[in-house]
């Protein structure tokens, strides 16, 4: 566990904010935080001016909600990641902004943050997948449900369909939604999202668990890139994420009371 600093709110503080938030903290690991709608207070004092503006500019009240959950949950990820104080006033200094690509990118006190980010929310609930600056990395969530042979047909590779035919009927939902979501998060890791045809990119996942509760897949894109992921199912949630470089499975990150704190995997 690093060491940590007492946190100073004043210039000196925010000096060692911008220090901490170009620094790389074990490198080849993700890590990853999940919100609930609930979480995330009914105030907007952890926002930056900005954020509050863009925030009430979206029209409908679900959107909002979503925008709201999924900036809560990546402003905790990131400072957590960081090992920074998730308090209002540091995380109003934590931005998400989106690229030109449409994918989120992270400015610490309105500088670039030596940090990559991948978001996903579903039905009142956020993931937020983490690592170090420079890495290709995407995640999703999604809810465990029927999809419609159509479905397949349009977004799965040949392979991907024979693979969904071999199912047993009770894996056929899990399978065929691992499969999209994993689709997903590389198309996020390509900085692309769904602007591509779901079928260049071809999933495999094995069988085998991690011990923190997450099976490896790999995803392989029409260009012959790989991709490295892991997948893991709570209930009917399955979420995903994958990064252009192997990693270990994905490290929880934890809030805590006044501050954070991030269960670390590193030697």
């Amino acid at each position: 566990m690093q060491e940590r600093k007492k946190w100073n709110p004043g210039s000196e503080g925010f000096r060692w904010l911008k220090q901490r938030s170009h620094e790389r903290v074990c490198p080849m690991n993700v890590y990853w935080l999940e919100q609930v709608q609930g979480d995330v207070p009914s105030g907007n004092d952890w926002l930056s001016a900005s954020e509050a503006a863009c925030q009430q500019r979206l029209p409908f009240a679900k959107r909002r909600a979503d925008w709201m959950l999924g900036r809560w949950t990546a402003k905790h990820a990131v400072a957590s990641y960081l090992n920074l104080p998730a308090r209002p006033l540091v995380l109003a200094k934590i931005e998400i902004r989106p690229a030109a690509s449409g994918a989120p990118e992270v400015f610490v006190d309105e500088r670039p943050g030596a940090v990559s980010i991948s978001l996903s929310h579903r039905d009142g609930r956020a993931i937020c997948a983490v690592a170090q600056s420079g890495v290709d990395l995407g995640c999703d969530l999604e809810l465990i449900e029927p999809r419609s042979d159509a479905f397949l047909s349009d977004y799965f590779t040949a392979e991907e369909q024979a693979l969904v035919a071999r199912a047993t009927a009770p894996d056929r939902a899990r399978l065929v939604t691992l499969l999209w979501s994993a689709k997903e998060s590389t198309l996020k890791a390509l900085h692309t999202g769904l602007r591509l045809d779901t079928r260049c990119v071809m999933v495999s996942s094995e069988s085998s668990c991690d011990l923190n509760g997450w099976s490896p897949i790999q995803a392989r894109y029409s260009d012959g890139r790989i991709f490295h992921g892991w997948w893991r199912q709570t209930n009917n949630i399955l979420r995903t994420v994958v990064a252009d470089s192997p990693t270990d499975s994905p490290v929880p990150l934890r809030i805590t009371a006044g501050s954070t704190d991030y269960i670390s995997q590193c030697a």
